[in-house]
């Protein structure tokens, strides 16, 4: 090869890499991009690829500065200072434009996309590979120029930074774990003289661009009148200056240099993701959908614009949106009697009233009944209320209490709800010490009532004191949950439910012997706690077969989620619930045929197809005995009794009465309680509960309202957050889950594994 020429080839060498200007490379490859900065040529040494030098990107391929006319590899000096790398028809690679020379190197890629070398060149004074685990190394025996810098970069970016120094014998260059490279986006593109419409306008575009193209803003300076950012990366120049036109209130960006020297984040959070601007990304769709949960909320943040906040940011986000959209929980305590009066404006014969602290006016309790539910359990529901409460989930936590009726096809009737800052006795005591006054209004209808709770002391006290004809009986569900904690013995409790289903004595205490076989503690357990109080067999009042209260298991559901909200979207989503319930089981009843409810109706059904095959013998018009294979039983029609008592306990006819009513032709639906009737159901959703504006009409409606404005004088605060009652719950680990692989943490900050974003160490 002619001297001239290689001189010709430092000379461009020196022009090329020793330059101050920067360069980019893009390769459209789909797995790959390789970058190469600088290249350095010192100590006089020479450029020779001779026939028995080769530099192989593949087994069978030589890098010769020749002639090939299948592929080329372009060496010039570009124009504009680029080196474009880049794929044409022919497999040129094109480092660059030239009108003057070209040099031509043969290349081949592998079918993996790979670049390999497969053939060691015959000198070992330069070589250049790409490793198994995709690092490039350059290995050099002659000395490396101080600013030689090589890159990996996943954003098909080639940047020179000559801050990097690079004096090894061998150098292996790798990425950190996360990079976001700057790219551009004409969405997000800023120019001189660009207006807003006041500075949090200008603050936002620029947040938003800054998070788009991943770089950090630093703020220089924020006023009224100006505002000054720069690029977060140290040395980069970016730097934009904005101020306010004189005489109107429009920012104008005066400055900016738009050239970036930084690479872009090395980390998957970023400064200007604020909660604010979580809140504003995710605006939309909260309004859609307002149960969109903090979790969707990340991943949806992580698809869209590639970085990773945490959850509490994604949780205050939704926060703020959602105090915006329902109001703050400090402003729903604060309208609390504007709403009271709204419900006994819109439902008539309603029961709504708040009371706040004597001393610092700070929420107590709050007590809401409405009319449609009162009217429908003292004409129609069964004779039965239970009892039971929640804890709530909202800011200032509090506990929800809910009596409950039961209609004749056995559905939950809510009857009156109360909201309280604590569960204690006193609150219980009010709580069904307003329930009485409730009812008392009603004393002609008020039947004779069956009450069932877990029977803690603020309770009994409470029902005893309002209540004193009223029978009440353990919540077998409680009882049961206190069974198992105290033996945790799957066949004792289901003995235990047995024993409770048991109609008769006999039955009962045969159920106890055999839980006293198995544990005689257990026996003791139970024999503890008065028969009287719990066990069908001895409990005084009828149940109709409810055992259990049941009601938040019931209503958890929906009531699950409206436990979270401020206390006024709390009461209106139990409120919309009800509406809908009333008006969804009127519009089923009507479409009933039969006589009885359903669910009696399948009850008579069984009933009759055991009781036909009984024999009858009559005493008298009113009197019976019945004979069948488990024994025999003696049955009055006119006091409705049978010697069984599942006729008194349930309401409806056993198959005995059956037997003993199709014997003497009588029509077995006119002995059933008539609350079982489809007549009587229609009756307890006759009412309507109405819905309630919304409040920003309150005040407009209620002018000249004397109640109204006088709700407007009351003062209720946010009550103290108090801690649930007991000892924190803690999330124990089961025996099936012992032995299991533990899981593998992920630090969110550092992207290695072993600890948390919160505990991290690592510099960045």
């Amino acid at each position: 090869m002619p001297t001239s020429f290689l001189g010709f080839l430092k000379l461009i060498g020196c022009v090329v890499f020793w330059g101050s200007f920067e360069f980019s490379a893009r390769v459209f490859s789909s797995r790959y991009v390789l970058s190469v900065c600088k290249f350095g040529l010192c100590f006089g040494s020479e450029l020779v690829c001779g026939h028995n030098q080769n530099l192989g990107l593949s087994q069978d391929h030589d890098l010769d500065l020749g002639t090939d006319h299948d592929h080329h590899l372009g060496l010039g000096l570009a124009h504009d200072h680029d080196i474009g790398l880049g794929h044409s028809h022919d497999h040129e690679l094109d480092l660059g434009q030239s009108h003057d020379q070209e040099g031509d190197v043969g290349h081949s890629y592998r079918h993996d996309n790979n670049l390999t070398t497969d053939q060691k060149p015959d000198h070992d004074d330069h070589e250049l590979a790409l490793s198994e685990n995709n690092e490039l190394v350059i290995s050099e025996s002659q000395d490396l120029d101080d600013n030689l810098e090589l890159a990996v970069v996943d954003n098909q970016e080639m940047g020179i930074d000559p801050a990097r120094d690079l004096q090894q014998s061998q150098v292996l260059v790798s990425l950190p774990p996360v990079l976001q490279a700057r790219n551009s986006n004409p969405s997000y593109e800023l120019a001189v003289g660009q207006e807003f419409p006041d500075v949090k306008s200008c603050r936002r575009a620029l947040r938003d661009t800054a998070i788009a193209l991943h770089f950090e803003m630093q703020t220089i300076k924020s006023d009224k009148t100006r505002f000054t950012a720069k690029c977060a990366s140290e040395g980069c120049p970016w730097r934009i200056h904005a101020a306010k036109l004189p005489g109107v209130p429009t920012f104008t960006i005066r400055t900016i240099h738009e050239t970036h020297t930084c690479g872009g984040l090395y980390h998957l959070g970023h400064q200007q993701a604020s909660v604010q601007w979580v809140a504003h990304s995710v605006e939309q769709r909260l309004r859609e959908n307002p149960n969109y949960k903090p979790k969707e909320i990340l991943e949806e943040i992580h698809r869209v614009h590639g970085i990773t906040l945490s959850y509490k940011q994604a949780w205050r986000g939704k926060e703020r949106i959602m105090a915006a959209m329902r109001g703050s929980f400090e402003e729903g305590y604060r309208l609390l009697p504007q709403y009271c009066e709204q419900i006994k404006r819109t439902n008539p014969g309603s029961i709504a009233s708040v009371y706040g602290n004597p001393t610092d006016s700070c929420f107590q309790r709050l007590f809401i009944s409405f009319q449609a539910s009162i009217y429908g359990f003292l004409n129609a529901c069964r004779p039965l209320l239970g009892l039971d409460r929640t804890f709530l989930k909202s800011k200032y936590l509090g506990t929800l209490l809910l009596a409950t009726g039961f209609d004749g096809d056995g559905a939950l009737f809510p009857l009156a709800f109360g909201v309280v800052d604590e569960e204690t006795d006193d609150n219980w005591m009010w709580f069904l010490s307003e329930l009485h006054t409730l009812l008392e209004i009603y004393t002609e209808n008020m039947p004779r009532l069956t009450i069932l709770s877990d029977r803690q002391k603020g309770i009994v006290d409470g029902v005893e004191a309002n209540f004193p004809t009223a029978f009440h009986g353990f919540c077998m569900r409680h009882l049961s949950e206190s069974f198992r904690k105290e033996f945790n013995n799957t066949m004792l409790v289901n003995l235990l439910w047995e024993a409770a289903h048991a109609l008769t004595v006999i039955e009962f205490e045969a159920k106890i012997l055999e839980i006293e076989e198995i544990s005689q503690d257990a026996a003791f357990w139970i024999r503890r706690i008065p028969p009287r109080l719990w066990a069908t067999a001895y409990f005084e009042g009828t149940r109709f077969g409810h055992l259990t209260a049941n009601i938040v298991e019931s209503l958890n559901s929906w009531l699950l989620e409206a436990s979270g909200l401020p206390i006024i979207q709390m009461m209106e989503c139990i409120r919309r619930q009800l509406m809908t319930w009333f008006n969804e089981r009127r519009e089923t009843s009507m479409q009933w045929t039969s006589i009885l409810v359903p669910s009696a109706e399948r009850c008579v059904a069984e009933a009759l197809e055991c009781g036909r095959t009984y024999q009858v013998l009559r005493a008298n018009e009113a009197e019976f005995e019945v004979i069948s294979q488990e024994g025999t039983n003696i049955v009055d029609i006119r006091n409705r009794c049978c010697l069984c008592r599942g006729w008194q306990l349930y309401g409806l006819p056993c198959a005995h009465a059956v037997a003993a009513l199709l014997s003497c032709r009588q029509n077995v639906n006119r002995f059933t309680e008539s609350c079982f009737t489809v007549a009587t159901y229609r009756k307890a959703y006759s009412q309507t509960i109405h819905p309630i504006p919304d409040r920003s009409l309150w005040k407009e409606l209620s002018d000249g309202d004397p109640n109204a404005n006088k709700a407007l004088e009351v003062i209720i605060h946010p009550p103290k957050s108090l801690k649930p009652p007991g000892r924190p719950r803690k999330k124990r680990v089961r025996a099936e889950d012992r032995g299991r692989t533990k899981r593998v943490v992920h630090c969110s900050r550092c992207n290695q594994t072993g600890h948390f974003r919160t505990t991290c160490a690592a510099p960045i």
